[in-house]
């Protein structure tokens, strides 16, 4: 099974620098997992890595994706799949880096199940956490499949009804399947760390990102999108940055307000980034300043 490192975190908090640190240390190439930085022609608003950062360590899955393409986190977890394969047959660390959770769970346990389940469980199971909450689910999960029950957080409901739906469709347990290697649940031998730090401080570091993006020319770039033709309805268009320059262009919202708004929508994005983050208990937390410990863990892992 390949070994891969993965750096999640919050949206500003440093994870590029962070990453970069850690590929030139271990002769590793960066994968992006940053559901905006994949597009095209979108750079100041995503913070894709500079042309001094591209040159520090080789990038992946970055500035890729025509902004009117619909582009899911399968595609995302098949083509780093691709990246993997290649950076690892060259002998290399592939280093997984970005705060779109939702990707790196994808490429690390994938989201899609082996075969076609039962609908009738599948809705029983979610009325029954939209009714009691997880707590109920992974009470039944203990009971039925114990094993998997102590590799999987009270609170990934994701992950504890796909459990269920397994043993309650085919009698068997997933963690059973997952010793066969024939359920995908564990794609990769990863070591996760995830980026933290004092909230207030962070939120800071956002407000004078967003001031520095638009110092930068994030207007005129949403303005030149819109020129080629990049409707402001698409998908990608309305991320956040470039939906609020938007509001501004048709004037739905004066300047002042757009950057407020743009300032608060980015500080919530961080809260549910850390929300999500928070819920995985592989995830080794460490400081942006702590690469010296990160380095440590990272060869522990790696030898």
């Amino acid at each position: 099974m390949k070994k891969i490192i993965v750096i999640c975190g919050p949206t500003g908090i440093g994870k590029t620098s962070f990453a970069i640190s850690i590929a030139r240390r271990f002769n590793g190439e960066i994968i992006g997992a940053d559901s905006m930085q994949i597009y095209k022609h979108m750079d100041i608003g995503t913070a894709k890595p500079s042309s001094e950062e591209l040159k520090l360590a080789r990038h992946h899955l970055v500035d890729f994706v025509d902004p009117k393409e619909d582009f899911d986190a399968g595609r995302y977890a098949k083509t780093a799949d691709n990246a993997i394969e290649d950076i690892t047959t060259r002998g290399k660390v592939p280093i997984i880096t970005g705060g779109t959770g939702l990707y790196i769970r994808a490429l690390l346990n994938g989201l899609f199940r082996s075969k076609p389940i039962s609908s009738k469980i599948l809705n029983q199971l979610t009325i029954e956490l939209e009714e009691n909450g997880s707590t109920s689910l992974y009470q039944k999960l203990k009971k039925y499949d114990p094993d998997a029950a102590k590799k999987i957080h009270p609170n990934d409901s994701f992950r504890v009804i796909r459990a269920l739906e397994v043993f309650l469709t085919s009698g068997r347990k997933i963690s059973d399947r997952q010793k066969n290697h024939n359920f995908e649940d564990i794609r990769y031998k990863y070591f996760k760390i995830g980026l933290y730090m004092d909230r207030e401080k962070l939120y800071d570091r956002i407000n004078k990102r967003v001031d520095k993006m638009l110092h930068q020319g994030l207007l005129k770039e949403v303005t030149t999108l819109a020129q080629k033709g990049y409707s402001f309805n698409l998908k990608s268009m309305q991320s956040i940055g470039y939906k609020h320059m938007a509001m501004f262009i048709t004037n739905e919202v004066d300047w002042e307000e757009a950057v407020r708004l743009l300032k608060r929508d980015t500080r919530r994005y961080a809260k549910r980034q850390f929300t999500w983050f928070n819920k995985d208990n592989s995830i080794n937390w460490l400081k942006p300043s702590q690469g010296h410990e990160a380095e440590t863990l990272i060869k522990e892992f790696l030898t």
